[in-house]
């Protein structure tokens, strides 16, 4: 992990099209700009983790479903 200390209104680039901007600090809190192109997504953690889950949670088959379908095939 790369660690660096910014102070107000500098930046960060990642890459040539990500931009990260200092905008506040107060307490133990950090406001970050984020300037991205439109097709990079850019989420909180937080929120990411409850995408994948509801993603991995979409996809996952229920086991009622799954018993149904084998009865159609044992018939």
């Amino acid at each position: 992990m790369l660690i660096l200390a910014r102070k107000i209104d500098e930046k960060i680039k990642i890459g040539e099209d990500i931009t990260l901007t200092i905008i506040e600090v107060r307490g133990d809190q950090v406001k970050i700009g984020v300037e991205a192109p439109k097709n990079i997504r850019v989420f909180r953690q937080e929120v990411f983790d409850a995408i994948q889950s509801e993603n991995k949670a979409a996809v996952a088959p229920e086991n009622e479903s799954l018993d149904e379908i084998s009865k159609l095939f044992k018939k």
